[in-house]
C-alpha cells in the first residue's frame, strides 16, 4: 500500500462512498489533509484509525442485525432488495436509540426534530447515547404532511382544521417521531393535544395511518407522502424532514450496512425512491452528525 492515499483509494480501502470519505475528512475526523485542493490520506494513520474504530466497546457483546426505530417504506424495500442480512424492528424513532444504547440493534431510524434548533436527530443522539462514539448518516430527505380521503371531503388545509369537532384523526404511538413532530406543529399551532379528536389506537407504522384514511376509519392522519401515493389519497404538505440512520462509528465499516448503503447508490434504488414519490434521496450517505 502507499504511503499516502488519494481520497478514491482511500475510499476503496476503508468500503467508503467517496461522499462520505469526504465528509468525514472535512470535519477530521480521521487523518487527512488538503494540498492543492485534493484531500490525501496516510496510510499507516490510516490504518491506526480504523483499527482504532474496530475496538471502540469490545467490552460489550456484539449487537444482533437489527435495525431498529421508526419505519420508512423505502427503507424496508431497500432492506430486502439488498440482501444486506439485517432485521427490521420498527417501534418508533426514540425506541430505536434507546435499542441502540443498550446493545439491542445495530442502528437505529431517525427522524426526530429538536424545536430549539430545528435541526433533526442529532440533538436526540447527543442525549440518549451520551458517551458512545456514533455517526448518522442521511437516509433521505421525507415529505411529511396530512394525509386525506381522495378529493379532500372534509376541506382539511393545515393543522388548525384538525382541531374541528367530529374530526376523526389517527394519531402515532408517543414514541414515534410522527408523534413527536405532530405535537410541534399542534403547539406552533396553539392546540393541545386534548383538542384533537383521535382515534383510540394510534396506528404503528407510516401504512398503517394511510390504511385507516383509505378505509374511511379516519377523516385525517399525519404522515408521509409516499403513503398517500400509494394509495391514492389527497395529501397537504406541511414540512421536509431528514430521516437518518443511526450507528456506532465501527457498525457502518461492517458488511450489512455497508451493504445497505452500496445498494442505496444503485439505479434501482433512485427509481424506486422516484416512483414512491415524496423523497428527495440527493444526500443519501452523507454523514449528518459525528459524536
Amino acid at each position: 500500500m502507499p504511503d499516502i492515499l488519494t481520497l478514491k483509494e482511500a475510499a476503496a480501502y476503508l468500503r467508503l462512498s467517496e461522499r462520505a470519505l469526504y465528509d468525514l475528512a472535512r470535519a477530521k475526523r480521521l487523518p487527512a489533509a488538503q494540498l492543492g485542493g485534493k484531500w490525501l490520506f496516510p496510510s499507516r494513520a490510516l490504518q491506526g484509525w480504523l483499527a482504532a474504530e474496530a475496538g471502540e466497546g469490545t467490552a460489550r457483546p456484539a449487537p444482533p442485525p437489527i435495525l431498529a426505530g421508526s419505519h420508512d417504506p423505502l427503507l424496508d424495500w431497500a432492506v430486502r432488495q439488498s440482501g444486506c442480512g439485517l432485521a427490521l424492528r420498527a417501534g418508533g424513532s426514540l425506541d430505536g436509540l434507546a435499542a441502540l444504547a443498550e446493545g439491542q440493534a445495530v442502528a437505529a431510524a431517525t427522524h426526530l426534530l429538536d424545536p430549539d434548533s430545528g435541526t433533526f436527530n442529532e440533538p436526540a443522539a447527543r442525549d440518549l447515547l451520551a458517551g458512545q462514539a456514533v455517526v448518522g448518516l442521511v437516509w433521505a430527505w421525507r415529505d411529511q404532511g396530512l394525509l386525506l380521503a381522495p378529493g379532500n371531503p372534509a376541506s382539511i388545509l393545515g393543522v388548525a382544521d384538525l382541531a374541528r369537532p367530529g374530526l376523526r384523526v389517527i394519531g402515532r404511538q408517543p414514541r414515534a417521531g410522527s408523534h413527536i413532530l405532530l405535537m410541534h406543529l399542534l403547539a406552533e399551532a396553539g392546540l393541545r393535544l386534548e383538542a384533537i379528536g383521535f382515534l383510540a389506537e394510534p396506528a404503528l407504522s407510516e401504512d398503517e395511518v394511510a390504511a385507516a384514511v383509505a378505509e374511511g376509519r379516519a377523516d385525517c392522519g399525519f404522515g408521509i407522502r409516499a403513503e398517500a401515493a400509494s394509495r391514492g389519497l389527497d395529501f397537504v404538505p406541511l414540512l421536509r424532514e431528514r430521516f437518518d440512520l443511526v450507528m456506532p462509528r465501527r457498525q457502518y465499516f461492517e458488511s450489512p450496512l455497508q451493504t445497505l448503503f452500496g445498494f442505496a447508490r444503485s439505479p434501482a434504488f433512485a427509481a424506486r425512491a422516484a416512483r414512491m414519490g415524496g423523497y428527495d434521496i440527493g444526500e443519501t450517505g452523507r454523514v449528518s452528525f459525528n459524536l
